[in-house]
């Protein structure tokens, strides 16, 4: 009987929770199918009196947030396969190959995350401004093409991968390449979605850093044009909740769509040698 109850308030502490989260997401999508004013009239209402979808149209037409959706997608998409791939190499050779110097050099990329990493934009900044990659594409993707934490996530998933596997594989002849593409990334497959997830969020909602990097409007990312966004139409509160579903509607879908791989990732992340 006494842990029935404590499974009852457990699942209750948990929808409750659950409700607090959505509400306000919800009422983000209403606001933003509202006509003009109505989501900032007292008191204020849940559901549209009429659906509406010209917020969205504006942002598409008369403000060209297209192009900034675009941007985001790119940059977001870019950055996540590039990230996987370099930090999937480096992972596994951190975890499986013997060098000079290897555990010296994991423990000196790990001392590098207590670095904040608004203290290394501006050297990251000059640093790409030297080589002429400020106001480009390439220069937005440069601080997520090898986070140090995706490094570290796939070493210590990769340990787990049997070794006689491994070796069986190099006996048939393999090289390490072939190894690495055949047999380690397939079992690697919970974290790298874990990591993908981890590296295109944060790709596509990071504010400072394409701030800082872009100055051409045509190239700005979605929170970069919405915050530009807020100074000209502070007061329209529904074009802004249209603009904000937009930037969180397709991180939202990808979540419920990799939630599986992802909770497996981080349970089975904590491997260690």
């Amino acid at each position: 009987m006494r842990r029935r109850l404590t499974s009852i308030l457990l699942h209750a502490v948990l929808v409750a929770g659950a409700v607090i989260t959505l509400v306000p997401l919800a009422w983000m999508v209403s606001a933003s199918l509202m006509p003009t004013g109505e989501a900032s009239a007292y008191p204020p209402s849940f559901l549209p009196s009429r659906v509406t979808t010209e917020h969205y149209r504006a942002l598409f037409g008369s403000l060209n947030l297209g192009r900034c959706l675009l941007n985001s997608t790119l940059i977001a998409t870019t950055a996540t396969a590039l990230c996987l791939f370099l930090t999937s190499l480096a992972g596994y050779a951190f975890a499986r190959l013997r060098f000079p110097g290897r555990d010296r050099i994991f423990r000196t990329l790990l001392a590098g995350m207590v670095i904040p990493a608004q203290v290394a934009m501006l050297p990251l900044f000059l640093l790409l401004k030297s080589m002429g990659l400020v106001n480009t594409y390439w220069g937005v993707l440069v601080p997520y093409l090898a986070p140090i934490f995706g490094i570290f996530m796939i070493r210590q998933y990769a340990l787990s991968v049997p070794t006689d596997l491994l070796d069986a594989a190099r006996v048939d002849g393999a090289g390490e390449l072939w190894v690495y593409w055949h047999v380690v990334l397939p079992l690697c497959r919970p974290i790298l979605v874990t990591l993908a997830v981890f590296v295109f969020m944060g790709t596509w909602n990071d504010f400072m850093w394409p701030l800082i990097e872009l100055t051409d409007d045509r190239l700005y990312t979605l929170p970069v044009a919405l915050a530009n966004l807020v100074g000209e139409h502070a007061q329209d509160t529904e074009l802004m909740m249209a603009g904000s579903v937009l930037t969180v509607l397709p991180v939202l879908l990808l979540f419920l769509a990799l939630q599986r791989h992802y909770v497996e990732g981080i349970m089975m992340g904590g491997v260690k040698e």
